[in-house]
């Protein structure tokens, strides 16, 4: 039999003080989100509810709903209510390809059980522009200068560098650059080598936000006798 004042609801027992610390978590999330708008996006996760565990998103910037279900670290949480209570600026990533600085922060109830996880997922390609910005105000002539060549595969990571800083010395992110942007950046990365990694032209598509025949067009037009 169920304990007075707890409801069962299919397998998920719920009780008016957990109800209650969810709701002033909700509450706590909306006002975050706010704070960072375009910036940081703040994920409530009911864990109770594991199938359906997105409870409340605040400035959406991953496509995901109300209703979506838990993360893998909510998953891990339910399992294990030893489970790290806090993962602090963990790097992530969405599902388009754009570098994510996360944190998670788990809710106990007062029996010791994870019902809740509260998320902030802070987009770093919005900052590249600023980054940038500083970094060449603090950059002396010795250190601008580069070496003339770099004897080691390219990877994704040195991709995306690229990527970020094309983007933002015109002051904006990856996939707000105009066609013509994208189009010289994909140049650019084709003259440089990137296509020759396998997996580039995907992750190309990906943090520009086009399709990857898009970018091989583009990567077409710089061959000789391409179009001009």
């Amino acid at each position: 039999m169920p304990r007075e004042g707890v409801a069962i609801t299919g397998q998920t027992a719920t009780s008016p003080e957990d109800e209650h610390l969810l709701a002033e978590a909700e509450r706590i999330a909306v006002a975050v989100g706010r704070m960072f708008p375009g910036l940081c996006e703040v994920v409530l996760h009911d864990l109770r509810r594991p199938e359906h565990a997105i409870r409340a998103i605040e400035n959406n910037l991953s496509g995901r709903h109300v209703g979506d279900a838990a993360s893998e670290l909510g998953l891990a949480r339910i399992a294990d209510p030893e489970y790290p209570s806090v993962l602090q600026n963990y790097p992530n990533q969405f599902a388009d390809g754009r570098r994510v600085k996360s944190t998670s922060i788990g809710i106990k109830n007062r029996r010791g059980e994870y019902i809740a996880a509260l998320c902030l997922n802070l987009d770093l390609s919005t900052l590249a522009p600023l980054t940038l910005t500083l970094t060449n105000l603090v950059t002396t002539e010795a250190e601008a200068d580069a070496p003339l060549e770099t004897l080691r595969p390219r990877s994704a990571r040195d991709l995306r560098a690229v990527v970020d800083r094309f983007a933002a010395s015109r002051s904006t992110a990856p996939r707000a650059l105009p066609r013509e942007g994208k189009r010289e950046l994909v140049r650019q990365l084709h003259r440089d080598g990137f296509f020759e990694s396998r997996g580039s032209a995907q992750t190309i598509a990906d943090l520009l936000g086009v399709s990857r025949a898009t970018v091989y067009n583009y990567a077409r037009d710089d061959r000789p006798g391409g179009a001009s």
